[in-house]
């Protein structure tokens, strides 16, 4: 079974699939780039998106034969340890203007459209800080990030920004880096994002049934997803 995947799913899928009955081999990338080449004629069983639009797009234009949702993550910042003040919240980071933000890219990847809706719950403060984002992630021209680092890690420790906006499922791994600090977003303002599968072909549906699943949910919970 041929299936595309986020980038974001990418670290517990292996512990997904242990639990699925069936080869899988699996491609990851940022959704949006995903869907068009599947809307560009690849191959694909299932297409497994961190946003529910695209694979609702593919559902309209007649490229699927139905949508499942299956799990949910939330945003965080990861901060340079060392551009903490004392009192530092992620509403003062994010308008500290001294602070360059790094993001995902809207439209391509769905963490950066999540990232669009935060700015937008901020109000007037949100605006400026939606003008000084950086989006180095997940775009079509967006440098690869190396075999085994994580995006925020990676283009901090590399000095590309001071801190950068991405998804809470992260969270336990980037809180073991080196001088970096994970600082919560409230949940007023936090944006939900809601993972979905597109079903490509009729074999898909046994995997996306798995997906949707009282154990797939156990096992994206511990690595840090939701069930909202």
């Amino acid at each position: 079974m041929q299936v595309l995947a986020a980038g974001s799913l990418k670290g517990v899928w292996p512990a997904l699939m242990a639990y699925f009955p069936e080869p899988v081999e699996t491609h990851f990338g940022p959704a949006g780039l995903l869907r068009e080449r599947i809307e560009a004629g690849e191959s694909c069983d299932l297409f497994a998106s961190a946003s529910e639009d695209h694979p609702q797009t593919l559902l309209a234009a007649g490229h699927a034969l139905s949508v499942m949702p299956f799990t949910s993550n939330r945003l965080c910042i990861t901060v340079r340890s060392d551009c903490l003040l004392p009192g530092d919240d992620w509403f003062t980071l994010l308008t500290r203007d001294t602070l360059r933000i790094a993001t995902s890219t809207p439209g391509t990847d769905p963490s950066g459209d999540y990232t669009q809706v935060l700015f937008s719950r901020m109000g007037n403060a949100g605006e400026a800080v939606r003008q000084r984002a950086l989006p180095l992630v997940g775009g079509r021209d967006s440098p690869a990030i190396p075999a085994g680092r994580l995006a925020a890690e990676w283009i901090i420790q590399a000095d590309m920004a001071d801190l950068f906006i991405g998804y809470a499922s992260y969270r336990a791994a980037l809180s073991r880096a080196a001088r970096l600090t994970v600082v919560d977003i409230p949940v007023a303002v936090n944006p939900v994002a809601r993972y979905a599968c597109a079903v490509i072909t009729p074999e898909a549906q046994r995997l996306a049934t798995f997906l949707g699943s009282e154990q797939a949910k156990a096992v994206l919970r511990d690595a840090g997803f939701g069930c909202e």
